[in-house]
């Protein structure tokens, strides 16, 4: 096949974070099949454009052997909620020129990953302008995240966001959910027709962890980095307003009488703030670390006794699968899940951790003690979180079968 995919945050080859469409892209071009990508030219963490693209509009990348189009997004995205709504429809336009005329030839398909929602605007006028059916993905379930963390509270703006939402989801050809929830609130709550929905999940990345299992010095990484002798448990993503980090520092109060260090790998617009109460509150078992690229986050996690999982306790995030969860499986790591809801659901089925009652540090701090006083039971949670994810939610299995729907839908 022939496949556009439109992907505001598609990870450079040295960027940190998410690097879903990266891996699921990859495989598809081993697999023969033809992919262009249309990207923005900013990560989304950061306040300014690389040199590289200062002053461009449009930059063409090949990234191994994907075709990757930058295309030029506003450095206002961290500055307010103005600035990120600006950033946004910057890329719609240029994304959309790109589509039309800086990519040619023709496609089979093209997918549309959201959020942004915004980026079905470019998805839906490419598709009707070139006569071809698209895939629009739900990662998140957009204006309902936006507006339940407080970030949107323009009554017009939401009224608007959620006609939008509508049309998009109308004159997509198929819709891929992440979760389970997505699914049963498409189809209960928005009247979305069952038979144009797809649940290709987030998904855990054996390639890295298995090689790493096999050959990682673990001691000596913990030796390097000053890790020794600790209960490390740590917390991979973004440190935004969603992720409600102020609970693991209060968590870490609570329980600085142990030896637990708490690893919070990543950046956002909140970190600068999380770093100053860190520090104002003499939290000292609380270790902020910039953004890695994805192998050396590996390492962290193997060198870690648990890993985190952790939003903002609202109605919304009861959908979402967290992203990390399925890295810490891929290592092995029991999991402590401060997320209700469908990831609640995922690591007690695969019993691969513990519910935390999220912003709860209290419920927090005795959940971690009771891994202090059983180390074995973390280390039997591990195992099975490994064996329950590489059984359903295997990243080469599950591109496969993305790209096997799409097939059959579409002809």
């Amino acid at each position: 096949m022939r496949i556009l995919l439109l992907h505001q945050y598609y990870l450079e080859e040295d960027d940190h974070g998410g690097s879903r469409w990266n891996e699921i892209t990859k495989q598809w071009v081993e697999n023969g099949h033809n992919v262009q990508v249309i990207a923005g030219m900013m990560h989304y963490n950061s306040s300014e454009k690389k040199v590289e693209y200062k002053g461009k509009w449009f930059k063409k990348k090949k990234q191994g052997s994907i075709e990757v189009m930058r295309c030029h997004v506003s450095e206002t995205y961290n500055s307010n909620f103005i600035g990120r709504l600006w950033a946004y429809f910057s890329f719609v336009f240029s994304s959309l020129w790109a589509g039309l005329f800086k990519v040619g030839g023709k496609y089979d398909v093209i997918i549309v990953s959201s959020p942004p929602l915004f980026i079905g605007i470019s998805g839906y006028l490419i598709s009707l302008l070139k006569r071809t059916p698209f895939v629009f993905e739900i990662r998140d379930l957009w204006p309902e995240s936006a507006i339940d963390t407080g970030v949107v509270t323009n009554g017009l703006i939401i009224k608007l966001a959620y006609a939008l939402e509508k049309f998009i989801y109308k004159k997509a050809t198929l819709i891929n959910v992440l979760t389970p929830a997505f699914r049963n609130t498409l189809i209960e709550k928005k009247g979305i027709n069952p038979e144009k929905i797809i649940f290709i999940p987030n998904a855990a990345d054996f390639t890295l962890s298995d090689d790493l299992l096999k050959d990682f010095d673990v001691n000596q990484f913990k030796k390097e980095h000053d890790l020794e002798e600790k209960f490390i448990i740590t917390y991979v993503g973004a440190h935004g307003v969603a992720n409600h980090l102020d609970q693991v520092l209060e968590t870490g109060k609570l329980v600085e009488d142990t030896n637990v260090l708490f690893l919070l790998i990543g950046d956002g617009m909140e970190k600068k703030r999380l770093i100053e109460s860190a520090k104002s509150n003499n939290i000292i078992n609380v270790r902020f670390i910039n953004p890695v690229p994805k192998a050396e986050v590996f390492k962290y996690i193997l060198a870690s006794d648990m890993g985190a999982s952790v939003l903002k306790n609202v109605e919304t995030f009861k959908t979402v699968y967290s992203n990390k969860t399925f890295d810490y499986m891929s290592c092995k790591k029991p999991i402590l899940m401060a997320i209700d809801g469908v990831s609640r659901e995922l690591v007690e089925e695969a019993n691969a951790g513990v519910f935390i009652e999220p912003e709860n540090p209290k419920d927090f701090a005795l959940k971690i003690k009771e891994y202090l006083s059983n180390p074995e039971k973390g280390i039997a949670q591990g195992e099975s979180g490994y064996s329950f994810a590489k059984q359903n939610f295997d990243r080469t299995v599950l591109a496969d079968k993305y790209i096997s729907l799409i097939q059959s839908k579409i002809s």
